[in-house]
């Protein structure tokens, strides 16, 4: 199963836009979806506080800020 991780935080519009991306792709191509807040941990809040959302698929960055359906969906294909 492909993993894709979001690093996010509350009230962040970008993170939501990315986030309904992601839940629109889900239900065309499976994938384990994991949503990380990065208030969680200083180092991950330090790591990405100005770089959020960002989004990984199995381990590799992929997006950063705004994600695309089409190339999310690339993305996703290639990963199979």
């Amino acid at each position: 199963m492909i993993r894709v991780e979001i690093y996010s935080k509350p009230d962040c519009h970008l993170c939501e836009e990315a986030k309904a991306v992601l839940q629109e792709v889900q239900a065309e191509i499976p994938f384990t979806l994991l949503e990380i807040d990065i208030r969680s941990d200083p180092e991950l809040y330090r790591r990405y506080e100005w770089e959020i959302p960002v989004i990984f698929i199995n381990g590799r960055k992929a997006f950063k800020y705004r994600v695309e359906k089409r190339a999310l969906i690339r993305r996703l294909q290639r990963e199979r």
